[in-house]
């Protein structure tokens, strides 16, 4: 393959500086892929720029996920019509009567959907949007609290990422060159290397603070002030990623009840999981002999087998489709409307995805030209060379969230750095049991900075995706959401560099790193709030549209 060196940075960069530039995340996606097309080609580059999207449509796990996407839009647009969004914001709003309440309800169900980034974004989002909207919780917000609590959980528990994680171990061991024979087992190291995915801990643990404290700064701070002043929860200029209200108007449902929300969520949730297991050859008979022998664990059984071995895209996808199935059964049911009118609203519903699609589309489609251009192993090898063991971990964090941010995927840059950071963190520290400890912390640090990378990356599918279910508009999620990415990974860097020098185990680190973090979100929402005079107190009074007053940030609201 030819080796396009520093030349290799500039689609990504291009992209990813347009869309700041210019919020144009579409066009920004396209002159990226463009461009690099004219690196490849050395010519005009049109043709090699299709023929990348066509191949980032055609790859069968990325075509799944976009069928996913359309019929989870018509999923919403069941729940829409059928009154269930009406009721479940009028069910809630009695219950949920502040920003802060609002907030920790959103950050709870990110923690709780543990077992799909994908699903995780697409259930909380579409949940908390309505009342948030009626809190007047900024778009933007909404959308950092599905998206820092979708990917940090999915990789810390037993979820779709876990199968790929344990596969680059292995596979990290096998770049070292150390046999099985000596050393522990792949799944002994993920659970070593927990704690040292710490991006993705105190990145939960960030939300839980600025929800918690109701303090803001940077982008977001403007984004919550003018959400709480002017009732906007986007900006006058925004395009928010999918409107449901203005696309399908209002529902024909005369009497919201929320059955027709509840049932359709579950049976997603349900069938996806359902699916999973059944796509992992998961055997309730065989289950149950194994608890009836004793012989169940978490790194065994017939159920973490199947948990593992899962075709989770296909999952989703199924499980969409039932969603959709379930509309039309409630709408017959409760004679809201036929099959005919749900048909409409079936077709309606990939409308207003359309937005989210095609820039899925384009955000694999410069994966594609990245992967071409080398740019991923280029910026790993430039960066990860000869090291002290002390600093390895922080710069193989940095390099893998450039990496991330630069590409988009955080899968992908697990599989990039991982060959290249194993072997090397197991050279500088001699082997043996220190080596298999630098190995398990650098497995955490991989997954920590790749997240970090991609939760930045306006080029991120899973960024994309938050943005979609939370009807924002993506580069206002983008620009307010960095603010607090760098903010954990500036406190994430530091721990790894006492740890580094120190080798104090990282869950003492990981509560310092907590309270870093609460001094810093007062520090700098303060300082920022001053700057603007702006008042950072958390209990914030606004109007309603009636003329009432409505504390939207406090502990109780009037209307």
């Amino acid at each position: 393959m030819t080796d396009f060196g520093a030349l290799s940075i500039a689609p990504p960069v291009l992209a990813i500086v347009l869309a700041i530039l210019t919020r144009k995340a579409v066009l920004s996606l396209f002159l990226g892929i463009w461009s690099g097309a004219v690196i490849v080609t050395g010519g005009l580059g049109i043709v090699q720029t299709f023929e990348w999207i066509v191949a980032a449509i055609s790859d069968e796990f990325q075509a799944t996920i976009l069928v996913f996407t359309l019929l989870l839009g018509s999923g919403v647009a069941m729940v829409w019509n059928l009154g269930g969004t009406a009721a479940v914001r009028e069910w809630a709003l009695a219950r949920l009567d502040s920003q802060r309440k609002a907030g920790l309800v959103a950050w709870g169900l990110g923690v709780v959907l543990f077992f799909d980034d994908y699903a995780n974004t697409a259930i909380v989002g579409s949940a908390m949007k309505d009342v948030s909207d009626r809190l007047r919780i900024s778009r933007e917000k909404l959308s950092y609290v599905v998206d820092s609590t979708a990917a940090p959980v999915a990789t810390l528990g037993i979820s779709s990422w876990v199968a790929f994680q344990l596969s680059l171990i292995g596979e990290g061991y096998e770049s070292a060159g150390v046999d099985a024979a000596n050393r522990p087992g792949t799944f002994e190291v993920f659970v070593s290397s927990i704690p040292f995915n710490m991006y993705a801990i105190l990145a939960i643990v960030m939300v839980l603070v600025i929800v918690g404290t109701g303090r803001d700064y940077g982008e977001m701070l403007t984004a919550e002030h003018r959400s709480w002043t002017a009732g906007k929860v986007t900006r006058d200029e925004a395009v928010p990623m999918q409107d449901v209200a203005g696309e399908l108007g209002e529902p024909p449902a005369s009497t919201p009840r929320l059955v027709n929300f509840f049932v359709p969520v579950a049976v997603l949730i349900a069938v996806t999981i359902a699916t999973a297991l059944w796509s992992g050859e998961f055997s309730p008979i065989g289950f149950a002999g194994d608890l009836a022998a004793g012989e169940f664990g978490p790194a065994g059984g017939r159920l973490w087998d199947a948990a593992l071995d899962a075709s989770y895209e296909v999952a989703l996808m199924i499980g969409s489709f039932a969603m959709v199935a379930s509309g039309f059964a409630l709408g017959k049911a409760y004679d809201v409307f036929g099959v005919g009118d749900a048909t409409e609203y079936t077709i309606d519903g990939f409308g207003i995805m359309l937005t989210a699609a095609a820039i899925l589309s384009l955000a694999w489609g410069i994966g594609e030209a990245i992967d071409a251009l080398g740019t991923g192993d280029y910026v790993a090898t430039m960066a990860v060379g000869s090291v002290s063991p002390a600093l390895l971990p922080a710069l193989v964090f940095v390099v893998a969230g450039v990496i991330a941010f630069s590409t988009g995927t955080s899968w992908g840059t697990m599989g990039i750095v991982t060959p290249i950071a194993i072997p090397i963190a197991w050279e500088v520290s001699g082997g043996g049991p220190a080596g298999h400890t630098l190995v398990a912390a650098m497995v955490g640090v991989i997954f920590s900075g790749a997240i970090f990378g991609d939760h930045s990356s306006p080029i991120s599918d899973t960024t994309v995706l938050s943005a979609t279910f939370t009807g924002a508009d993506l580069i206002d999620h983008v620009r307010t959401q960095i603010y607090y990415a760098v903010t954990v990974a500036a406190v994430v860097v530091l721990l790894l560099v006492i740890w580094g020098f120190t080798r104090v185990t990282p869950l003492a680190l990981l509560p310092l790193g907590a309270v870093v973090l609460v001094g810093l979100v007062y520090l700098l929402s303060a300082v920022d709030a001053r700057r603007r005079g702006i008042d950072p107190v958390s209990v914030r009074e606004v109007q309603s549209d009636d003329g009432d007053a409505v504390v939207v940030a406090g502990t109780e609201q009037e209307d």
